[in-house]
Parts: C-alpha cells; structure tokens; sequence
C-alpha cells in the first residue's frame, strides 16, 4: 500500500522549471518540540522580505519543533533544498521503513502499512511530518495522515463515493451538479494525503489520464454551456502542477466568456508551504478574478511558513477562505476551533466551511456527531468575531449538496413577537407582525 508510485504526477511537470528561490519562513509563534532544545539554534536572513510584508534584514526563524526533526533526521540538507518545494515533492514519506525511521509506530498503524489493498496510499512531505508527533499517535496532526487499521472497517451508510460525485460527471474529470458552476478536476496528485480524503476512491493511484485530451474534453463541456460562470479547480491538489501548466488552464478558462470567476482548492499551504513562491503569485495573479479554498485543520499547522505562504498569496490580491473538516480526535472542541480560527483570521484566511466528515468508506474513527459540529458553532457565534464563525455544512451522502446545519436561535413567536434566543441564552422579542 505505501510504496505506490501512481501519484508522481507527470503531467504535474515537477521537472518543468528550474527550482524556485528559497522561500525562508517567517517565525511567529514558538512550536512545541518534541526534541532537546539546542543551544543556540541558527537564525536565516529573510531575502522575501518585500512579498511578506516584513522588515528587509529582519532574522527570522521556524519553529524549534521542524527545526529540531530537520538536525534529527535531514542534518545535511541545506536550507535551499529544504525550502524548494520540488525536493519537499520528491522526498515525501510514503513507506514503513521511511516511517519507522522518524517515528515510533504503533501496532496498529504498524499492521495498517503493512496491509495491501487500502484505497489510499501514504504520502507526507518531510516539512509536514516535521510537525507530527514522534511517539503519540493520538497527536492530532499524526492521526490525519498515518494510517490507522480503523480504514480497513467499512460502517453503516459509509461508500466509496459518498457524495455521488461519479454521477454528476459528464465528462472525465469534471463534475456538473449546481446550476452555474462545475468541479474541475486537473490531477489525482496530492503533495500529502489526508486519510479522510473524499476522493480516496481515486487520488493517488495514477487512474486520471494525464495528457491534455482529457483536459481539452472538460474545458469544451464548459464552453458549450453557457450557464456555468464560476469554475473550481481542484484534485488532488492542484497546485502539485507546476506553474507553467497551471499557467495554460487559467488562461484557456479565461477565454471562455461565460465564465466570470475561478475558484481554487487547495491543501499546499498546510501541507507544503514552499510550494507558494513569489513565482507562483505572480502568474495567479494575471487570472484575476481568482479565489482560493484553504484545507487547514488545527491550529498545529497555521506554523511561520504557512504565514508566510498565506501572506504571499494575500499580497497577490487572491481572496482566501479555509474549508474544515470536522474530525473526532483532531479538532472537535471548542477550544481548539477558536485557536484555530483566530489563527487564520491572523493570516487573512476567512473561516469559510466547517464540514461535517463525509462517510466516505473507512472513516467512522474520524467522524463525530452532529450535536458535536452545533456545540461548536454555538461556542464560537457571539463569543468571537462573526469573521471567525464558519458555516457548518453536510454534503449530502448521494448527490444533495452542501445543507447548512445551524443552531436553533428562533424560539417561537408570541402573537407579533418573534421570540429570539442570544449566545447567552437569553430571550428577545422582535416584533414581526404576520
């Protein structure tokens, strides 16, 4: 299962372009390690300075936490590597032996890599196994991307495709289930892999043709349809493509008159930071109007190098908002929500989606009730800023589309009164004749 070299994306042409400028990180917080603190741990000069925003000359760090794993486990890469998105690419974890060397196996995720048949392999960048725990496996970060033999049990209600997307495809890769707008897919890639992917059933295998038939298919469907106005790219990832071929399906969605504005969904600020270089921000920004759907998770992952990832992006002029998913064990808390919200407003990342955990096969271990989503929401609504409450959906098993799921603020009515429940739980009146 782990040694699977389907997703080494060809058509992503990770060899296209020379390697980009190192993009050295912006340290804001201190992370929690796992190692002995050194001494006196080396600062780098920051030569970005202008993209992020920051003092030109400033000494700016990561956390100890990734530098520690890097003098642990990768003394000899020089910063320019560590920091060059393709060698992060090209050096992902994906076996147990590559495993075993960085962390301490439990035997249950032991036997999960040793087993054959699971829907999706492993693969986790260097920089983001940085951030897993060592030797807990219940560390939050460590349970979305090690497997866990919980994958191999198949739960009620739960399928392959949950949410019937191979049912609304009209074409390969691309999928028509509102009105005026499609999910284009560009690649089965993925820089890491979340093991509550949706589309475990075809990331990673290598099953999407790569060549540019399958591509010039889906942008003909959009131009013989004049009522689709907003595009979605997604994946896989597809910012695991490099920038030139990114590049030529921006353009050819902007020749399509009908279409007013591009979205795009993507993991990489997590996952692989690096990957968003000044060279990149450039070229996204000629495709404006072009938004961006973030996958952050818990507050582990907002680190110096996705803060200045975000940053980049932000200066570009791209709008982003981040899509949660829900996790038992991971984020289901009050507490850990708010953390993480406010760290992406920080960022200027607005809280966009907080996604109930699709039942995709395999994941009853990672979904929770959702009473649980509710509590959460009602923690945050009113006891934060209304920019850091994000909306709670289902994605409706079988095609339905995103449902909003809400607390119940409306009490009642009292003849002209509607009768208003608060985040206190205090009651109001507004008057509402009928």
């Amino acid at each position: 299962m782990a040694s699977i070299d389907a997703e080494a994306c060809p058509f992503g042409g990770l060899d296209e372009e020379e390697p980009p400028g190192t993009s050295v990180p912006l340290i804001l917080t201190r992370g929690a390690g796992r190692f002995s603190r050194p001494k006196r741990p080396r600062n780098i000069v920051v030569r970005a300075a202008v993209s992020t925003g920051q003092t030109p000359g400033r000494r700016l760090q990561s956390t100890f936490q990734t530098r520690a794993f890097r003098k642990a486990f990768y003394p000899d890469v020089p910063d320019r590597l560590w920091n060059d998105w393709r060698w992060q690419y090209r050096n992902r974890l994906r076996t147990l032996a590559q495993l075993e060397r960085v962390l301490v196996l439990s035997d249950q995720e032991q036997a999960a890599m040793s087993l054959d048949g699971a829907m999706l392999p492993v693969s986790i960048t260097p920089y983001y196994m940085s951030l897993v725990s060592r030797d807990d496996r219940d560390q939050p970060l460590r349970r979305t991307v090690i497997p866990n033999a919980s994958e191999f049990l198949n739960g009620p209600g739960e399928a392959d495709d949950p949410l019937g997307e191979d049912g609304d495809t009209p074409v390969p890769g691309l999928v028509h289930r509102y009105p005026d707008r499609v999910l284009l897919l560009v690649t089965d890639c993925c820089s890491s892999y979340c093991r509550y992917c949706t589309r475990s059933r075809m990331v990673g295998h290598g099953s999407m043709p790569h060549g540019l038939d399958r591509l010039e298919r889906a942008l003909d469907y959009i131009r013989r349809n004049p009522a689709i106005r907003d595009v979605l790219i997604s994946g896989g990832d597809p910012l695991a493509l490099g920038d030139e071929r990114l590049d030529w399906i921006l353009t050819r969605l902007r020749r399509i008159p009908h279409v007013e504005f591009l979205r795009m969904g993507t993991k990489m600020p997590a996952v692989l930071p690096q990957r968003i270089t000044p060279e990149l921000c450039r070229m996204l920004r000629k495709h404006h109007p072009l938004w961006m759907s973030l996958h952050f998770l818990h507050p582990d992952e907002c680190t110096p190098e996705s803060f200045l990832a975000c940053a980049r992006l932000a200066n570009a002029g791209i709008p982003l908002g981040s899509q949660t998913v829900l996790l038992a064990g991971v984020n289901d808390d009050v507490d850990t929500m708010k953390r993480l919200v406010h760290h992406l407003l920080k960022m200027r990342v607005r809280p966009y989606y907080l996604y109930q955990c699709d039942p995709i096969t395999g994941s009853a271990h990672f979904r929770t009730p959702v009473a649980k989503g509710l509590e959460i929401i009602e923690g945050l609504r009113g006891h934060t800023t209304g920019y850091a409450v994000p909306n709670y959906v289902i994605d409706a098993p079988g095609g339905g589309g995103k449902i909003p799921i809400q607390p119940n603020y409306v009490v009642g009515r009292d003849g002209d009164d509607l009768l208003l429940r608060n985040y206190q739980g205090g009651l109001y009146r507004y008057p509402d004749p009928l």
